[in-house]
């Protein structure tokens, strides 16, 4: 399995342990043909090299996006802090030998998507190497 899939399993599976989100309808990998809101997706990660002589390495920057509806964008402030507890809390291990040494909050936003609607966006820098 490749260090992308790893690292995309393990934070839909941190932040569908995390209890606070239990509000969400689900938590995806790709964006949800039909679901019901508010839910969460954990984009493609885009991947750059990050080795050293000796080992393998990535640093991968990643989205987090959670969709809600309502006037305001008050319950989805609280789930976007929730995120960032649950992907702060996240194992560091992805297993295969790979394992996360630095993982940081890059930055969030809050837009409108459309009438009634927000999207919530959380960005992370995660660097991860392999040891064999």
């Amino acid at each position: 399995m490749s260090v992308q899939m790893r690292l995309q399993g393990a934070l839909v599976t941190a932040l569908e342990d995390h209890a606070p989100l239990g509000a969400l309808t689900g938590v995806f990998d790709a964006p949800p043909v039909r679901a019901a809101l508010p839910y969460a997706v954990v984009g493609e990660a885009m991947l750059g090299d990050w080795g050293t002589k000796d080992m393998a390495g990535r640093e991968a920057h990643v989205a987090v996006l959670l969709h809600d509806g309502g006037e305001r964008p008050a319950r989805l402030r609280l789930l976007a802090g929730e995120v960032e507890i649950a992907i702060e809390a996240m194992p560091r291990d992805l297993g295969d030998g790979w394992r996360i040494v630095s993982l940081t909050f890059v930055r969030s936003r809050i837009v409108p998507d459309g009438a009634g609607r927000w999207i919530a966006s959380s960005e992370y820098r995660v660097r991860m190497l392999e040891s064999l």
